[in-house]
């Protein structure tokens, strides 16, 4: 047999982190100790009252069966009850809102319900991966959208061709956004709505970082008038709980796109394990428990210090907005892959090139605030000894 991937797979772009991970794993075999600021993974555990209530979820029997397909009711109606306390969001737990296995599963698996092959998808960059490439598997076409500082890390919208806009079918947009950090304004939601309205395009609002900010909340795309008419937004427990492992997420919006969503999903998995869906209904009944907001704190200290050393050596970089990444102008005009390269080779230290984020995320690097202040520290003070 002379096997040969489909030509989907074969058409998903290169990986490219794949020299910087050559290069950290020989360091790590060298001896070296590598701090990886590439990583966003929180590194603090799981909240205990989120713990506790798993231990007891585990011992009912009754969730040692087949989950519910759609979701636990309780953690939907839970999960229905947090977009109307944080957003002021009415949503109908039965119709407008289903359990995910994490966001990123729900992100893959739409464009299999609103995507017919030869559609164009509209993919942000510098953006996260799982866009293009979901698209890409489902025979979409994507048409990159450039998201520049200038523009506030957000997509020109007017700068997308007529016919483009016609062909499209799927718009991806993601704030707080991962690199950049940034958030979308009131007014660039209601834009991104009237030009969904005006395209017949599916908005896809990945908000997995919603409760991760440092100072003014962000929004939802769903609190602007009319947004239920064209958009699903998806929800992740990952970051918000230190809950990356459970894999545990929603989305909501739009019911008749919820509705295919479910049942793609329907045809291609078995729900969420019971339990978990339970400890999640008890992480979201209690976002404001001193355990989770205590995790803000945390990564603001760290990202002061990390902030502020990345501007003494050199970087344009500024504080970001939400979630916990810094997202850094690499100095004297330097590649991504360049700084990315040296930093590692030079100081032991893992940053994340902007360039494998898509072509306008060239000239940036990304870290992340997943270690702790002293280890943050003692990579500024490595990076400074570089020769820049």
């Amino acid at each position: 047999m002379s096997f040969q991937p489909s030509k989907r797979l074969q058409a998903l772009p290169p990986y490219l982190f794949i020299e910087i991970d050559r290069r950290k794993r020989e360091a790590i075999a060298a001896g070296k100790d590598v701090i990886n600021l590439g990583v966003g993974d929180p590194d603090q555990p799981t909240p205990e009252f989120i713990r506790k209530r798993m231990v007891a979820a585990l011992d009912d029997p009754r969730n040692h069966r087949y989950p519910f397909d759609e979701g636990v009711p309780e953690f939907r109606q839970q999960a229905a009850s947090f977009m109307k306390q944080r957003f002021g969001v009415d949503v109908d737990w039965q119709s407008e809102l289903i359990t995910l296995i994490g966001s990123k599963e729900g992100l893959g698996h739409l464009p299999v319900a609103v995507v017919n092959p030869g559609d164009i998808v509209l993919v942000p960059q510098p953006g996260y991966p799982v866009y293009q490439a979901a698209s890409i598997l489902t025979g979409g076409v994507p048409y990159h959208m450039p998201l520049t500082e200038g523009n506030g890390w957000m997509p020109d919208l007017g700068a997308i061709p007529g016919d483009v806009a016609k062909k499209a079918s799927l718009m991806f947009l993601n704030y707080p956004n991962n690199p950049t950090s940034a958030c979308a304004t009131p007014e660039f939601f209601a834009e991104a709505v009237a030009f969904a309205k005006a395209n017949d395009i599916v908005i896809a609002q990945d908000e997995a970082y919603s409760e991760l900010y440092f100072d003014q909340r962000p929004i939802s795309i769903l609190e602007v008038p009319g947004a239920k008419d064209v958009a699903i937004e998806f929800h992740s427990l990952s970051k918000t709980f230190n809950m990356t492992g459970w894999r545990l997420g929603w989305a909501v919006g739009n019911r008749d796109i919820v509705s295919a969503l479910a049942k793609v999903k329907g045809n291609m998995d078995s729900g969420q394990f019971n339990a978990i869906q339970q400890a999640g209904q008890e992480a979201l009944a209690h976002v404001d428990h001193v355990e989770v907001k205590g995790s803000l704190d945390v990564y603001r200290e760290r990202r002061d210090v990390l902030v502020d050393g990345l501007g003494e050596i050199g970087f344009d970089v500024k504080n970001p907005e939400a979630t916990f990444y810094v997202w850094a102008k690499c100095p004297k005009g330097l590649s991504s892959m360049d700084v990315a390269g040296r930093v590692l080779d030079e100081a032991s230290v893992v940053l994340i090139p902007g360039i494998g984020f898509g072509e306008p995320g060239e000239g940036y690097v990304r870290a992340a605030l997943t270690v702790g202040v002293e280890r943050l520290a003692e990579a500024v003070r490595r990076m400074a000894s570089i020769d820049w």
